[in-house]
C-alpha cells in the first residue's frame, strides 16, 4: 500500500467515527451526511484492505485491525495540523528567515535602518546578511542563496536581473578636508579637484570608475591611496591626504570630523540603487514586508 493513498480527510472521518461510536454523530460533527460518512469509511478499508468498524445495532466499533490504525491516524493528522501551523506561522510572519545581501555602502544606513524597522514588526523572523558588491550578490541571488540583494549601478552602467525595484537615486558626493580651500562652497567641480591626490578602494573596478568618472571632467586622477574601508578613506582625508567620492546614501553614517561632504557641479555623478528579489522569493511574505521597509527608509535618506 502507498502511502499516499491514505487521504487526510478519510483518517479524519475515521477518527471522529471511532471517537464517537457512530456514523450519524461523527456526520454531525464533521458537516456530512451519514451516507457520506460510510462511503468516506467504506473507501478507506479498500485501500487497507481490511474491515475497520464492527457494525451493530447499538453503533460502530473499531476492529482489531481500526484499533491499530488509530494512534497512527491521530498522529498523523496531529503532524498535519502542526504543519499548517507552521506555514500559517510564516504567512504571519510569525517565523521564518529572510536572506539579504546587500553592497557595503547600503550597510552603513539604509540596511541597518530597514532591518531595525522589520524587527520592531515581525521579531520572529531571524534575518541573516551576506555583505559583498553587485556582481557577487546577483550570481548568489540567482543561485537561491539570497531572498533578497540591494544593490546598485556603480560599476555598472545596468544591472541584468529580474524582479528590480529601484529604491534609490544616489548622487555621489566629494569628500574634501574641513581645510580645503573649496571646502566652502556647496558644489566644487571635479575639474577643480585635477591635482588632488584621490583615495580609492584598492581593486581593478573601483580605480576603472574612479578614473573614468575623473577623464569625462577632463583629467586622469592620481590615486597613490588605496583603501577599501570608509573609515580609513575619510580618516586619510581628514588629515589632508587626499579627497574621495562618498554616496549620498552612507552620507550621514560616515559623517566625521574634519571632512566636509560637497556636491558636484555642473552634473552630479549619480548610480541607482536597487532591490533585486530572487525569483524563489517573489512571493515571500517576509521579501514583500522588507522591501516595504526598504523604500520608507530610502526616502527617508533621500537628501
Amino acid at each position: 500500500m502507498r502511502a499516499e493513498a491514505l487521504d487526510p480527510v478519510l483518517l479524519r472521518t475515521f477518527v471522529s467515527v471511532a471517537d464517537l461510536g457512530s456514523f450519524t454523530a461523527a456526520a454531525a460533527a464533521e458537516g456530512y451526511t451519514q451516507s457520506a460518512v460510510s462511503r468516506q469509511i467504506a473507501a478507506l478499508e479498500d485501500v487497507c484492505g481490511v474491515e475497520l468498524f464492527a457494525r451493530g445495532a447499538r453503533g460502530v466499533r473499531p476492529t482489531p485491525a481500526g484499533e491499530s490504525l488509530l494512534p497512527h491516524a491521530r498522529g498523523l493528522l496531529d503532524r498535519l495540523a502542526d504543519t499548517a501551523r507552521a506555514l500559517d506561522g510564516l504567512r504571519r510572519l510569525d517565523t521564518g528567515t529572510l536572506r539579504l545581501g546587500a553592497f557595503p555602502t547600503a550597510n552603513a544606513a539604509l540596511v541597518p535602518r530597514a532591518l531595525a524597522r522589520f524587527r520592531a514588526r515581525h521579531p520572529g523572523v531571524r534575518p541573516t546578511l551576506r555583505e559583498g558588491m553587485t556582481e557577487r550578490l546577483l550570481p548568489m541571488l540567482e543561485a537561491g542563496e539570497l531572498d533578497i540583494a540591494v544593490v546598485s549601478t556603480h560599476k555598472h552602467p545596468s544591472i541584468a536581473a529580474d524582479d528590480l525595484v529601484t529604491l534609490a537615486d544616489d548622487a555621489l558626493l566629494v569628500a574634501l578636508p574641513s581645510t580645503h580651500r573649496l571646502a566652502a562652497r556647496p558644489r566644487v567641480a571635479l575639474a577643480d579637484l585635477a591635482d588632488e591626490p584621490w583615495i580609492v578602494a584598492d581593486n581593478p573596478e573601483a580605480v576603472a570608475t574612479m578614473r573614468a568618472r575623473c577623464e569625462s571632467a577632463g583629467f586622469v586622477p592620481e590615486t597613490p591611496l588605496r583603501a577599501a574601508e570608509w573609515i580609513s578613506k575619510l580618516g586619510l582625508v581628514a588629515e589632508g591626504f587626499g579627497v574621495a567620492l562618498v554616496p549620498a546614501l552612507a552620507a550621514t553614517a560616515v559623517a566625521r570630523d574634519g571632512v566636509v561632504l560637497r556636491g558636484v557641479a555642473p552634473d552630479q555623478p549619480r548610480r541607482t540603487v536597487y532591490a533585486a528579489v530572487g525569483r524563489h522569493a517573489r512571493r515571500s511574505p517576509a521579501v514583500t514586508a522588507f522591501l516595504t521597509d526598504l523604500r520608507d527608509v530610502a526616502e527617508e535618506l533621500r537628501p
